[in-house]
C-alpha cells in the first residue's frame, strides 16, 4: 500500500450497459485510487450488473465518495463504500442450541471472522454462560404469543442503540414478524438444515434417520417474510449412510450448520454478497 493511503471496498449494482467498468476505473483514478482486486458479473436473467472492487486511495472516505458520486449518478447505481477491515457490528440471536453461536464467537476471537458482537439475544437463558465466557452482554427476551410484539420492540431498540449492521439468527427458533423481516432486508442471516426430502418441525435429524436419508446439509440465507425461502448465500451437504444413528446425524448436522453459517457471515462482512432479486451474487 502507498504510504498515507487507506483501503476501501466498493460494491455496486445497476442496469447493465457498456462502459461501466471503464467509468468506475476512471472515477477511482480521479480519486488517486489503485485497484487491488476487482470482480464483476452481468446477470442475463435480470439485466443487472454487479461489481466489487478493493482499492487504496490517499484521500478521506468523503473525498472518495465525492469522486465516485458522478459515476454512480450517471449509471443509476446502488452503491456502497466501506473502509476495508472495519468490523461489522453484529447482533447474534439464539435459543437453546449453542453450536452455531460458539463457532461464530470462536472464529471472531481467533481473528478469522471480521465482526464485532456487542450483544447476544435469546428467548431462553440456556446460553448465558457461553456468552459470559466470551465476555459479551446477554439479553434474555422471552417470546410468547402475548409478548411477541413487546419482544420485537425490545429487539428493535437494541439494534438501534447498538448501531447494529447485521443480525444473525444462529438457531433462533422464533419467527420474526413480516414488518421486522422487511426492516432487516439484506442484513439478517438465518441458518437451517437442508434435507432431501425436507423434514420440518421437531427433531428433523431423527425424522431423516427414520427415512434413511443419504445426504444432510445446511442452508444459510437472508431472512425474508417467506419462511426459510430468502436469498441463499451458502449451502453445504455431506453424504451419510445406514450405519449412522440419529444422534450421529444430529452431530454431523451441527458441524455443517456451523461451517455454513460462518461462511455466509464472513462473506457478508467482507461485502462479497450482493442481492439480485431472490438470488445472491457472491464474489469469492
Amino acid at each position: 500500500m502507498i504510504p498515507g493511503a487507506s483501503a476501501f471496498t466498493l460494491t455496486l449494482s445497476c442496469p447493465d450497459q457498456p462502459g461501466i467498468v471503464h467509468a468506475v476505473s476512471g472515477g477511482l483514478v480521479a480519486a488517486g485510487g489503485n485497484i487491488t482486486e476487482s470482480q464483476q458479473y452481468g446477470s442475463p436473467e435480470t439485466g443487472s450488473f454487479f461489481m466489487r472492487v478493493d482499492f487504496t486511495a490517499p484521500g478521506t472516505e468523503a473525498q472518495v465518495r465525492e469522486a465516485l458520486a458522478p459515476v454512480a449518478a450517471a449509471f443509476g447505481m446502488d452503491w456502497q463504500l466501506h473502509p476495508a477491515g472495519a468490523p461489522v457490528r453484529t447482533l447474534i440471536m439464539v435459543s437453546k442450541s449453542g453450536h452455531c453461536l460458539n463457532d461464530l464467537l470462536f472464529r471472531q476471537r481467533a481473528g478469522t471472522l471480521n465482526i464485532d458482537v456487542p450483544a447476544i439475544v435469546s428467548n431462553h437463558r440456556d446460553l448465558a454462560e457461553l456468552a459470559a465466557f466470551y465476555g459479551i452482554p446477554f439479553h434474555h427476551i422471552p417470546v410468547t404469543p402475548d409478548t411477541k410484539e413487546d419482544a420485537e420492540h425490545q429487539l428493535r431498540t437494541l439494534i438501534q442503540d447498538l448501531d447494529i449492521e447485521l443480525v444473525v439468527l444462529a438457531r433462533y427458533m422464533q419467527i420474526l414478524s413480516n414488518e421486522l423481516c422487511r426492516d432487516l432486508s439484506g442484513r439478517a442471516i438465518n441458518i437451517h438444515h437442508s434435507f432431501l426430502p425436507s423434514f420440518k418441525g421437531a427433531r428433523p435429524y431423527h425424522q431423516a434417520h427414520a427415512r434413511g436419508v443419504k445426504l444432510i446439509g445446511a442452508t444459510a440465507h437472508y431472512v425474508t417474510s417467506d419462511l426459510d425461502e430468502g436469498p441463499i448465500i451458502e449451502q453445504e451437504v455431506i453424504r451419510v449412510d445406514h450405519s449412522r444413528s440419529a444422534p450421529q446425524l444430529a452431530a454431523l448436522g451441527s458441524d455443517v450448520e456451523g461451517r455454513t453459517l460462518s461462511k455466509a457471515v464472513q462473506w457478508h462482512a467482507e461485502h462479497r454478497v450482493l442481492l439480485d432479486g431472490k438470488r445472491t451474487i457472491v464474489f469469492n
